[in-house]
């Protein structure tokens, strides 16, 4: 499959954290609000982390060559791991400037027209993001779903920092913008360490989700129906592509035509079930002892 297209995504991904950039410190100047410009800076981190899925979703996009025969899907998760790291970086810029603002408080300053301002921000990133996480999970795209994420991270922070500095304008209490600033630090590292979470577990090839592992037992299941018995099943994530390699074992004196046949037919029903996958099977003769010898090798129940 051709995934060339979703880089449009990250287009418009770019465009949004451009343009968030340009309203967020425009909010900031005018209210010199340090919770504002906490803002301000985690788009400045989408920004960034936007243009890396880019040539990340590039490389992954790539057809299979000499040295890559199984593609380069898992380039996507070294931007959404490089996305966790770097929201981790604001998230440690937000508290440090939240710190210092909050030891010397200042008071905010034209606050109406910040907040409509960064209220047009907000409603840019909400909408962008929830573009993304659609695609993201239509087309199995984990950089497409680590930016919604991350701009979805953006958009509550930016309620809660609207919320905090709406509240300073009412009470007076200017250290409140402060705190509010370091709880959407804390906020942002939670949604950070979920992103970094996942794309390890890709880069360590970690099996199927079990509703996917009991998809793939509901196709077997109709062959086993069939005096057809199977071991040795291993599955994995790349990305968008699912891989699964199973032994089939058939009868020992079914002819080589019919065993292929079958195990043609599971390939195609296993890809049937769950979209962009590569199945592997083995063949062999269940009445050969020997046929039992890897059932344990490398593969733990």
């Amino acid at each position: 499959m051709n995934r060339s297209f979703l880089t449009r995504y990250i287009w418009l991904s770019i465009a949004a954290a451009i343009a968030t950039i340009l309203l967020k410190t425009g909010a900031w100047y005018l209210t010199d609000s340090i919770g504002l410009l906490s803002d301000a800076i985690e788009s400045v981190i989408n920004l960034l982390a936007a243009l890396m899925a880019m040539a990340m979703l590039k490389i992954a996009i790539l057809l299979p060559d000499k040295n890559h025969k199984y593609g380069h899907h898992k380039a996507e998760y070294f931007s959404s791991l490089l996305e966790g790291i770097l929201i981790m970086v604001a998230a440690a810029g937000i508290a440090y400037t939240a710190g210092e603002r909050f030891l010397n408080p200042r008071p905010i300053e034209k606050l109406g027209i910040g907040l409509i301002v960064s209220l047009i921000a907000t409603a840019i990133n909400f909408t962008v993001a929830r573009i993304l996480l659609s695609a993201g999970k239509k087309y199995r795209s984990i950089t497409l779903e680590a930016d919604s994420h991350h701009l979805m991270t953006d958009v509550w922070t930016s309620v809660a920092v609207i919320g905090g500095v709406g509240a300073v304008g009412l009470t007076g209490w200017l250290k409140l913008d402060s705190l509010v600033a370091i709880a959407v630090a804390i906020n942002i590292l939670r949604t950070a360490f979920i992103i970094i979470k996942r794309s390890i577990a890709g880069l360590m090839d970690t099996s199927l989700s079990q509703q996917e592992q009991d998809t793939i037992e509901s196709v077997l299941s109709i062959y086993r129906l069939q005096g057809i018995q199977f071991h040795a099943l291993l599955t994995r994530q790349a990305a968008s592509r699912r891989f699964v390699s199973i032994h089939v074992l058939v009868p020992g004196n079914m002819q080589v035509h019919d065993a292929h046949h079958i195990a043609e037919n599971i390939e195609k029903d296993i890809r049937h079930v769950l979209g962009d996958t590569v199945v592997f099977t083995h063949i062999e003769p269940m009445d050969d002892e020997i046929s039992l010898d890897d059932i344990d090798l490398d593969r733990p129940s």
